[in-house]
């Protein structure tokens, strides 16, 4: 059974995920008394969208196939340029990798519990609940056992699994607000693991980006792959990174560092062309076509335009600026003469220090795995 009521309407937004949706918000309806009380226990998720072809950036020749051998002479580093790319031995980057996860678990311990009525309910009913994740909150449970998403709905309005676990279809990074699917049943459950396996599903994203976008849409097809520079961080593959990682074993520095390249395709729409506290902005609409590991942040900060408050992928953050890429590589892959010089981004990280990352999850459009009812629910992104 569901409830719904009122229809919103689009708002110009960001870069992720929406070009025309429309908001069915739904009531919320309690089904404790039919459904199981939930433990909390971890289980990781993929994500993924619809598909697409045509690209208009050029595409390393490591887009499909890691190879292994050198490193590139030139690249840049938190907004810094550096003289040359390193060589790192597998020690160095375990020491690395393991004072990074001391951060993100500290980022992560100030997740908020949500309380019932702290959650915004879209859509309900026996199967599904789509939700609106709020930025600051992570979205399913880890191994450290801090306060997430998936376990706050799971006590709130509870699941035939008894485990929030087992509700979770698909993720949303901790900065980035927007919808999120859970299951209820077990049938939902396969049900929706095979539409997001098979991209059944198109989600659309809104964000605030820095500087104005010149062309009014495109497609950003950049391979990416785990940065050995800033791990557990993601950058755009090149055949010199690639070679980087000739000498480390799995051993020494885990699978996933050493993992093939992702091909990864990310589609954009321009919504308006705006002003951000007195600087250019431009809010996108993206679509994730590939849903690789923050592939949107990414691939817009290798476009020179990064989302507004991002303290990972921006000027100065975390991981290597402008997707790890250098300036000889910029021109050659992803030439863009609007690109947001670094006085400009500098000036909006400082106008954003302290607000949440501009990036929502907007729109879905799927059909619901147990009904089979078409289902096309949005909201408002929050900037």
């Amino acid at each position: 059974m569901k409830f719904g009521f009122a229809i919103a309407t689009i708002v110009s937004s960001w870069a992720a995920l929406s070009s025309n949706a429309f908001v069915p918000l739904v009531a919320t309806q309690n089904k404790n008394n039919v459904l199981s009380k939930c433990d909390n226990r971890a289980k990781p998720v993929f994500s993924t969208v619809e598909t697409e072809t045509q690209v208009d950036v050029q595409v390393p020749s490591s887009s499909d196939a890691a190879e292994n051998g050198a490193v590139d002479d030139g690249g840049y580093a938190n907004g810094v340029a550096a003289k040359s790319i390193p060589t790192l031995n597998g020690a160095e980057i375990k020491e690395k990798l393991e004072r990074q996860l001391a951060k993100l678990r500290e980022k992560d311990s100030k997740s908020p519990k949500l309380s019932k009525e702290d959650i915004k309910v879209v859509y309900e009913d026996d199967d599904i609940i789509v939700v609106e994740k709020p930025s600051g909150v992570l979205c399913v449970p880890g191994r450290d056992g801090f306060p997430n998403l998936a376990e706050s709905v799971c006590e709130a309005f509870g699941c035939q699994m008894g485990r929030a676990d087992m509700m979770v279809v698909h993720r949303l990074g901790m900065d980035t607000s927007g919808l999120v699917v859970f299951a209820r049943s077990m049938e939902a459950l396969r049900g929706m693991n095979t539409i997001f396996r098979s991209r059944q599903i198109e989600r659309k994203y809104e964000a605030l980006v820095c500087g104005h976008v010149e062309k009014d849409e495109g497609l950003i097809n950049l391979p990416l792959m785990r940065d050995y520079e800033f791990p557990p961080y993601m950058r755009i593959s090149t055949d010199d990174h690639q070679r980087a990682l000739a000498d480390l074993s799995p051993a020494d520095v885990g699978k996933k560092l050493l993992e093939a390249p992702k091909k990864s395709l990310t589609r954009y729409e321009v919504m308006a062309r705006e002003e951000y506290l007195g600087h250019p902005v431009t809010r996108l609409s993206l679509t994730s076509i590939s849903g690789r590991t923050h592939q949107l942040n990414v691939h817009l900060a290798a476009l020179g335009h990064p989302i507004v408050g991002d303290r990972t992928y921006g000027i100065h953050g975390e991981a290597a600026v402008n997707g790890g890429l250098t300036d000889d590589e910029l021109e050659t892959m992803v030439a863009n003469p609007s690109r947001a010089d670094a006085a400009l981004q500098q000036k909006l990280a400082d106008a954003s220090k302290g607000g949440p990352a501009c990036i929502h999850a907007k729109s879905l459009k799927f059909r619901h795995p147990v009904t089979k009812e078409d289902i096309s629910l949005s909201t408002n992104a929050p900037f």
